[in-house]
């Protein structure tokens, strides 16, 4: 017998689809100000009516994880944009780190939110965790990394980099690019500067 698939869900239709997003980006806007925010304000901030808030998410909680996964899904689309197989490793790396700062900045409460035990999203993780690996690869094989780099740490401490500069919360597309290039330096070149 043939190993079933899990179900995929039914598409949603293009204004529902539109619908669900505004809500989840209300959802974002208001729960990064207030954590505690009812259904009501999030329903508020989006411009619908509590009642579709409501059909939507069954509970606050659905929301939330629906949030999340939302925005795992904004991270793993971010890492792709920058094509990091094909790509020019160092053009790769800065894309990369470009395109995640600008999803966690803007994301930031549902990266915080993130279920750890969500199979999608744990899905997500792995694939964005798979690709990161790949680019590392890369990098090595390139000569950005040394033949030698640990890549397991070279990709954690670059995990931690990104960390550290999400606290520094940049305003702006010119602040954000900056950014990711002082961490790509950072990651590539040390913070005692190039010999």
């Amino acid at each position: 017998m043939a190993p079933s698939t899990p179900a995929q869900p039914k598409p949603m239709r293009a204004d529902t689809e539109r619908t669900v997003r505004t809500i989840l980006e209300a959802a974002e806007r208001v729960l990064s100000a207030n954590p505690a925010a009812t259904m009501e304000q999030i329903a508020e901030a989006a411009g619908v009516a509590r009642t579709t808030v409501h059909r939507r998410f069954a509970s606050r909680d659905a929301l939330i994880a629906a949030l999340a996964a939302w925005a795992t899904g904004r991270l793993y689309e971010a890492v792709e944009a920058a094509r990091p197989d094909t790509t020019p490793p160092a053009v790769a790396l800065y894309q990369v780190t470009a395109n995640v700062l600008r999803v966690k900045l803007g994301w930031g409460f549902a990266m915080g939110a993130l279920p750890t035990d969500a199979p999608e999203v744990a899905r997500v993780h792995a694939q964005v965790l798979a690709a990161c690996e790949r680019l590392f690869t890369r990098a090595r094989d390139a000569g950005l990394l040394p033949a030698d780099a640990d890549l397991d740490w070279a990709r954690r401490v670059y995990y931690a980099l990104l960390h550290e500069a999400i606290a520094e919360a940049p305003e702006g597309d010119t602040a954000v690019d900056a950014l990711a290039g002082r961490v790509v330096d950072t990651l590539l070149h040390g913070v005692g500067g190039r010999s």
